[in-house]
């Protein structure tokens, strides 16, 4: 399986300024998530940095380290900007694995790649698993996606969707028996061609409100598989708390 990593490690954070450069165990966090992707099958990996100090640490355990544009306004953008200097070709698939994830299993980077090259229809695959809590499902933090049978997605959204009726008209606590409610994992693998498309399109109303980049791609229709999955992905890192949690499992 040929695949690109690609590690966007942007400096600026309003919780956690400095990010990427946080110690855990050791290490700054971007170094523990290069290392997990060294783990995986990907025959390229790059970090895409958009400051001279992230770049000086990266370079130190990389050289596939590129300086982006400081004006991106996404990690999506970011991504165009790696894959047209790497002149990729338009069926190449890029996982984008976030800098902040140091505990995110090398397995589902794989599986992402895998999934998305096995199925021809999707230009987008990613993750979910099932939720087994009811405080979760009315967490606006978490995002819920609903699939049709073949597991491409029909919505993602940050409310309890799909809304179980009979139950939740009483009493929101009422939890349905069903496994109907799956929590989204923000691990994306793209085709580069569905990256240089995206750059194009206007944001939609849906994306606005929700604040969700994937409605876009479902939006101007074009299918994103989600795959369920038993592996836990592991903290991610975008609070203290968060922080405090990785360096306690990773140290």
């Amino acid at each position: 399986m040929s695949y690109t990593i690609v590690i966007p490690a942007r400096y600026a954070s309003t919780r956690l300024p400095g990010k990427p450069l946080l110690d855990i165990a050791g290490k700054p966090m971007l170094q523990h998530v290069y290392l997990l992707a060294q783990q995986t099958q990907a025959n390229n990996i790059w970090i895409a940095c958009d400051d001279k100090k992230v770049q000086h640490v990266a370079k130190q355990f990389s050289d596939n380290v590129m300086m982006t544009s400081v004006t991106h306004r996404s990690g999506t953008e970011r991504l165009f900007e790696v894959i047209n200097r790497l002149q990729l070709d338009d069926n190449e698939i890029v996982v984008n694995v976030q800098g902040d994830e140091p505990c995110l299993p090398p397995a589902l980077i794989d599986k992402v790649a895998y999934n998305l090259q096995q199925h021809s229809k999707a230009s987008v695959s990613t993750l979910c698993c099932a939720l087994r809590e009811q405080n979760d499902i009315f967490n606006p933090n978490i995002v819920k996606v609903v699939r049709d049978q073949q597991q491409y997605a029909l919505y993602f959204s940050r409310a309890a969707v799909p809304w179980y009726r009979e139950g939740f008209d009483k009493n929101s606590m009422q939890f349905p028996v069903a496994e109907v409610y799956f929590r989204h994992i923000g691990l994306y693998a793209y085709k580069a061609g569905l990256i240089r498309a995206y750059k194009d399109w206007s944001e939609t109303t849906l994306e606005h409100i929700e604040k969700l980049e994937q409605l876009r791609i479902l939006y101007y229709g074009h299918k994103i598989y989600v795959d369920n999955t038993h592996l836990d992905p592991g903290q991610g890192v975008d609070t203290e708390e968060d922080l405090y949690k990785a360096r306690k499992l990773l140290s």
